[in-house]
């Protein structure tokens, strides 16, 4: 079969560290086209990235006039639901980073236009693809631990604000941590759950260290007059089947209880966490019990185990599907969900009381 003509539609951070290289490391396809509202960003990666002939763009709507397979999108949150709603469309098959859009109604246009259109939409929720989310995905399944009815997502960091881009902004990222990593959390949690019918929503958001000069962050000191979005960010979720989920995020927090993305699963049968490792637990013959599973794979001489990044198995099962050659492991009715949720925390937090959904 002939290798997919894809096209990338912003070429900033993400686009650099993740689609392109996986793209090209698959084999199943060429970048031939690239855009961006800064188009020098997008020369570049034509240049890194691109096939001899590859065309640049600044607006994307002159892109998705080319005969193409499928274009990634890489641009900032505001701009999502626009973007792909344009590219599907056109008879595109799309892959947009996550969130899937600034907010719930964006959302739900992104996922209409994808019934309509019959194209692929998926959503860049990479860590589904970590060997220890597979795992306990696949005890989830398997019905270890039972029904699962009380879960926490985490995505918590001391100091690590990104000060680069737009993730500052809120007009056009829709707000800070709970947005750009609470996402991850959150779709890990819901995807082990299977559950995706939120009933309501109780949220708080944060903005105390914005105005700190020395914080000792990870990719240096803030601009404080900048700093407009939340650096933290709390909600309390209850399911339509009474289910409970507390969701945790941060950018900068005085907290040693660090780590992302990460979830606590409880059930009936057993229960599960990430916060130091995979833990498995649960009792068998009155006995209380507990696994690390071991995804080092050591022990034979020249193999380190895995293989395969979380990044290169997202690009591989999309460039598949848009092969016809499997299945979508981020479906858009899934992303719509985790944005539903967030957007509902930023709600109840505005609005100091609880959002029913």
């Amino acid at each position: 079969m002939a290798k997919l003509k894809t096209g990338i539609i912003g070429c900033g951070g993400i686009a650099n560290q993740k689609h392109m290289p996986c793209v090209r490391q698959t084999g199943l396809a060429d970048i031939v086209a690239f855009c961006d509202i800064a188009v020098e960003k997008a020369e570049e990666a034509a240049k890194n990235f691109g096939t001899p002939d590859a065309k640049v763009f600044k607006d994307y709507r002159d892109l998705l006039k080319l005969d193409l397979d499928a274009v990634y999108i890489c641009t900032p949150n505001r701009s999502h639901s626009e973007i792909t709603v344009a590219a599907l469309e056109s008879k595109k098959h799309v892959m947009c980073e996550k969130p899937m859009a600034i907010n719930y109604i964006e959302a739900q246009k992104m996922a209409e236009a994808a019934k309509r259109s019959g194209k692929l939409l998926t959503i860049g929720y990479q860590n589904r693809y970590r060997p220890d989310t597979q795992y306990l995905k696949k005890e989830c399944a398997a019905g270890v631990l039972g029904d699962i009815y009380y879960a926490k997502a985490r995505s918590i960091r001391r100091r690590a604000v990104p000060t680069w881009g737009v993730f500052l902004n809120e007009y056009e990222q829709g707000g800070g941590p709970l947005i750009d990593i609470g996402t991850h959390s959150l779709d890990l949690t819901l995807w082990m759950m299977d559950n995706y019918k939120p009933k309501s929503v109780t949220g708080v958001t944060f903005h105390k260290l914005n105005d700190q000069t020395e914080p000792a962050n990870a990719w240096g000191p803030w601009d404080t007059k900048t700093f407009t979005v939340e650096d933290s960010a709390f909600g309390f979720i209850i399911m339509e089947n009474g289910a409970a989920i507390q969701l945790e995020t941060s950018w900068a927090l005085n907290s040693l209880e660090v780590g992302e993305p990460l979830t606590l699963l409880c059930g009936t049968k057993g229960g599960a966490d990430m916060f130091d490792g995979l833990r498995i637990n649960g009792v068998k013959h009155d006995r209380q019990y507990e696994i690390n599973p071991n995804f080092g794979a050591k022990g034979v001489d020249f193999y380190e185990g895995e293989t395969m990044t979380p990044h290169f198995k997202e690009a591989l099962t999309f460039l598949k599907a848009v092969r016809g050659e499997g299945e979508l492991v981020v479906l858009p009715e899934q992303a719509m969900a985790v944005t539903r949720i967030l957007d509902a925390v930023y709600e109840s937090a505005k609005l100091g009381k609880q959002v029913v959904l």
